[in-house]
Formats: structure tokens, sequence, C-alpha cells
């Protein structure tokens, strides 16, 4: 399984947060834009009632807000006219028009959110849906961390741009559009003229933002390279505590902080000039107006009133112009995570089919010259042949990456053979159906999986249709029931952090009662014991003699003292089986088990 190194996990994470991607920041881009547009464009169709209807709030709005500034003008031209008159009537659409772009800005912003919440709700669920059903092999190749940034970051993405950019996006366009027209419909050479400032605008803010994203990109490496060293050392600490590299170790974090600390500071510095910058130009628009409108209204080309009305025209004429530059950031990111996103959801899902379905399992296993590699060219295992009984009670020993593991892979159908075939109940499970096929499997890990859940619910995992008394005689026959008798809520306590609260063997324990209530036709213990104490190792026993009897079992176990009583002992080694036989019959043959068996026998006796 392939882990992401913590530096990179950070520079990925700061990466991603496309909702505060402004001028300067670093912008992820997708590799096919408008794939991946229309691919979303998709999940709008079944909400085009509130597309359609923040469309109109977005028009009234803007409407609202273009026909103030002109209301303002005529109001002051007639002060200067002394048609007092008319002022109170220009004063209340004055008041309907902006208590009526108050209300649309309101309600697009309530839109927005639910036309957000909607859409994200039914991509997240594809996306979760198709994660559970992908194959375990590209699970096995993919970094979980970017699998789960792929749910938060980039689905938080997509959800904060189209409720807040969406709107802001056709807002801003209709806006000025809006203002063009009305200024053009005022005064051409004044409109002009204030097109000057906005060149200029774009001009600075295109320099300002190459300049910003040279140093954020810079800082946010850093950023990593330094959280990379917290984490490490802190996770190491008795190690560095071990060999007195305490102070080598501050040295390492202040490099890197310091280099850090003067990279921020300079983008920091250009970031904030960025405000004071725009701000100088917007005021430089208004004297241009005031100005040059002067001299126009003296010339009598305008009134008093127009240069009223340019003075705000001139700014609302700047403003969209910005935001559109910093909404095309937020959106080329949340593009980059619905591509991530889309990705995933093209993925081929598990291949589960199987015409036949394993109503009763004998439980008769056998694997027939089966070859396997999990990277071609690489082969793990090699012509593996072996029966297995109903009811008996086979373990597999070897080496660590002997390909023991592997065998169980392969039989769950979690990967598929390269050649050679393996049968239950003479079926080959190719044929055989995946649900029924693990419906009939049972399987208990090294690593002990739990859910944050009541222990109720974990037990009946398999099934929760399944009656209590069941469950609490299954838990005494799995010896967990003492387990719970110690919790506070007993079988009502809910697990917290996965079961962080209980101790290895009693998770252990309570896996084997999930397993007892799944009623498998066929067991697989892998590994089970293999990180308790030897008196807790006996608590697990005794459950999973329980356990075993009368069902077909394998068994995966370093610690060869606990399947000394199996029907029979398969020694592996590089993916060949080189030995079988039972214990006794292994230990006199003097081979690779008799080694294996008096390391352990002469360690434990160390």
């Amino acid at each position: 399984m392939n882990k992401t190194p913590v530096s990179s996990t950070v520079q990925q994470g700061f990466k991603r947060t496309g909702n505060r991607a402004g001028m300067g920041r670093p912008v992820e881009k997708p590799k096919d834009q408008k794939k991946a547009l229309s691919r979303l464009v998709v999940f709008f169709k079944p909400e085009m009632k509130y597309v359609i209807l923040l469309a109109v709030v977005v028009i009234f709005g803007v409407m609202a807000s273009v026909i103030g500034p002109s209301l303002q003008s005529n109001a002051i031209d007639s002060l200067v006219r002394g048609a007092f008159g008319d002022i109170p009537k220009i004063l209340g659409w004055m008041l309907f028009v902006y208590i009526l772009n108050g209300a649309a800005t309101l309600l697009q912003g309530f839109l927005s959110a639910r036309l957000s919440q909607r859409v994200i709700f039914r991509l997240r669920g594809q996306l979760f849906g198709k994660v559970i059903s992908l194959p375990i092999p590209w699970l096995d190749n993919h970094s979980h961390g970017d699998v789960m940034s792929r749910m938060t970051n980039d689905a938080e993405n997509v959800s904060n741009v189209i409720s807040s950019s969406l709107s802001s996006l056709f807002s801003g366009v209709m806006t000025l559009i809006g203002t063009v027209i009305m200024m053009l419909s005022y005064s051409v050479p004044l409109t002009l003229l204030t097109c000057v400032t906005v060149v200029l605008s774009i001009v600075v803010t295109n320099v300002m933002s190459k300049l910003m994203r040279k140093y954020y990109v810079r800082r946010q490496e850093l950023l990593g390279k330094l959280n990379g060293i917290v984490e490490e050392k802190v996770s190491a600490g008795k190690t560095v505590t071990a060999y007195n590299l305490q102070a080598a170790t501050i040295r390492e974090f202040n490099e890197a902080s310091d280099e850090m600390t003067k990279i921020g500071i300079t983008a920091d510095v250009i970031g904030n000039a960025m405000g004071p910058l725009m701000n100088m130009i917007n005021n430089l628009s208004f004297v241009i107006v005031a100005a040059f409108g002067a001299w126009f209204a003296l010339k009598g080309m305008i009134s008093v009133g127009v240069i009223s009305a340019f003075i705000i025209y001139s700014k609302q004429f700047s403003r969209p112009i910005n935001e559109l530059a910093q909404l095309y950031g937020q959106i080329q990111t949340a593009l980059a995570g619905a591509e991530r996103i889309f990705d995933i959801l093209d993925t081929q899902s598990e291949d589960k089919s199987g015409e036949v379905r394993l109503e009763t399992t004998k439980g008769i296993i056998e694997f027939k010259h089966v070859n396997f590699s999990y990277v071609p060219g690489k082969q793990v295992i090699h012509d593996f042949s072996l029966k297995v009984e109903s009811g008996k009670k086979i373990a597999l020993v070897g080496s660590t990456g002997s390909g023991k593991t592997t065998v169980v892979n392969l039989l769950m159908r979690f990967y598929d053979i390269d050649s050679g075939e393996i049968t239950v109940d003479g079926v080959n499970i190719k044929n055989i159906s995946c649900d029924t096929l693990r419906d009939a499997i049972g399987i208990v890990l090294q690593d002990t999986v739990l859910f944050t859940d009541t222990v109720r619910n974990n037990l009946k995992y398999a099934d929760h249709s399944i009656s209590d008394k069941k469950m609490i005689e299954a838990a005494e026959l799995s010896n967990c029931d003492k387990v719970v008798a110690a919790l506070p809520d007993g079988y009502d306590t809910v697990l917290t952090g996965a079961g962080a609260n209980l101790s290895q063997g009693q998770r252990q324990l309570l896996t084997i009662g999930r397993a007892f209530l799944s009623y498998p036709h066929i067991l697989i213990l892998d590994e089970a014991t293999s990180s308790v104490d030897t008196r807790t190792e006996q608590h697990i026993q005794n459950a999973m003699v329980e356990l075993m009897r009368n069902r077909t079992s394998l068994i995966i176990a370093h610690r060869l003292s606990t399947i000394r009583d199996a029907d029979q002992i398969v020694v592996m080694e590089q993916g060949h089986i080189i030995e079988t036989g039972t214990h006794e019959e292994l230990l006199a043959k003097g081979g690779a088990y008799h080694q294996l068996y008096m390391m352990q026998f002469e360690g434990s006796a160390t």
C-alpha cells in the first residue's frame, strides 16, 4: 500500500484550498476544463428549478443595483433645478430599489446554499458508493489520504464554488454589462475615460499576481517541509532523546523555520500591497470622473447628477472585474477537484459477477496449480496446489513474504489469479457470486477492525437482524462476554475511536464474536493472536477453538504453538509449498518447519 509522505500531504492540503484561492495564490488547473465542467453540469440538471430561480433573483438584484445610481442622479438634478416636488417620489423609488436589492442578495445566498448542498449531496453519495465498490487492488495502490482528500477537500471546493462563486460569477457579469450600458447612455467620453483606470487595474493585478504566486508557492513548499520535520521528530521523540540529538533537531527546525519566515514576510508584504494599490487606482478613477465630469458639466455635456452616478458606476464597474479575477482561481481549483472526483467515479468497480450462488456450503476448498503476481513479471505464488477437506483445520506457516496472506486474498476474490483454478465445493470461484462466496467465509485479521458504534452493532455487523439471544450466546462462546460485562453500558456501549479505549486482546475477542455471528462455513484466521500477550492469547485460543468447531478453517500463524492441533500444516517459502504434514510429522522430518519451531522455542526459552 502506498503511503503519501507527510510533507507532500501537507502541500496537497494547502494546494486544494480553492475556496480561499485569491489573486496570486496557487491555482490548480484541470487537465481538461471543458470535460470537467460538462460532467459537473450533469449534477445540476435535477436542480434546474433552483438554477432558474437563482438566475431570476440575480437579474432582479443587478437591475436594482444598476438603477439605484440613476435615481440618485435624478434626485440631485431635481435639487439643482429646484424641482423639490419630484424628490419624494424619486426617494420612494430609491428606497424600493435598495430594499429589492437587499432582499435579492439575501435570497441569492439562500438559493445558492441550497443548490450547493443538493448538488454536493448527490456528488458525495455517488463518490462514496464508488469508493466502497472499488477493487481491493485499486485501494491497495492508492493513498488512503488522497482518497479522503477527494471526499472532503475536493468535494468541499466544488461545494464552495457552487454556493458562492457561481452566483457571484453570474452577478458580476450581469453587473458589468448593466453598468456599461448605463454609463454609455449618460456619456460615452466619460465612460472611455473611466475605462483607463480599469485597464490600469487589470495590468497591476496581472503583474502583482505573478509576483505573489511565486512567493506563495515557495511558502507552501517550506510549510510542508516544516510540518514534515515536526511530525517526524515528534513521532520519533524517544529515538531523538535516546541518541541525544535534541540540539541538532532544533537546529534543523530553526533553519527551515527561518527560511519560511523570510519568504512568508515577503509574500505577506506583496499580498497586503494588493489592496492599497487597488484602492489607489479606484480613487484615481473617482478623481478622473470628478475632474472631467465637472468640465463636461460646465460645457453642458452632462448634468451634475450624472457626475454623482458615474462615481458610483465607476466603482461598480471595477469591482466585478476584480471579483471575476479572483473567482477564476476558485473555479479552476474546484474544476481540478471535480476532475479528481470523476477519476474515481470512472474507475471500474469490483467485478463481483458469478452465476452460481452458494446456498449451502460443505466448505471443500481446492487450489489447483495457482500462479499469481501483484506486479506483472514478479510472481508471488508459484504452482500452488492444496486441497482442504470439509471441517478440516489447515495452517499456513512461513517467513514474512512467503505468500500466506496472498493465498487468503485469492480465496476471497480480492485479487484474480494469473492462472490455475480455485474451487469451493468443486465450483470455480470465478463462477461464484462474490456476495455469496464472502457470505460463506468468516475472517479474523491481525489488525482488528471495529467501528465507532455500539458493541451490539459491531457484533451484528454481518447481519443486524440477528436476535439479541443469539448475540449473547455467540459472545459467551467467543469469551467476549466478560469484556462486554466490564463496559459501562454493556452491549450499548459506544466504542469511540473504533475501540481505542479497549486493549488489543479485548478488540480481538470482539472481532471473534463478530465472526461467530456471521455463521460462516469457512473460517480464515490471519495472525489473530500475534500481537497479544500469552495469557490473552490463551483466552483467544479457547474462543477460536469454539469458532472453528465443525468449520473448514485456514489459519495463518507466526506463533507455531497455536497450530499444534491443526489437521495439516503447510509450510510456504517464496510462494512455494515446501512441506506439508501434521505438527509431529514435520518435527520428525527435521526440515524447514523444525527449524522455525526450534527458533521460536529457543527464543521463548531465552
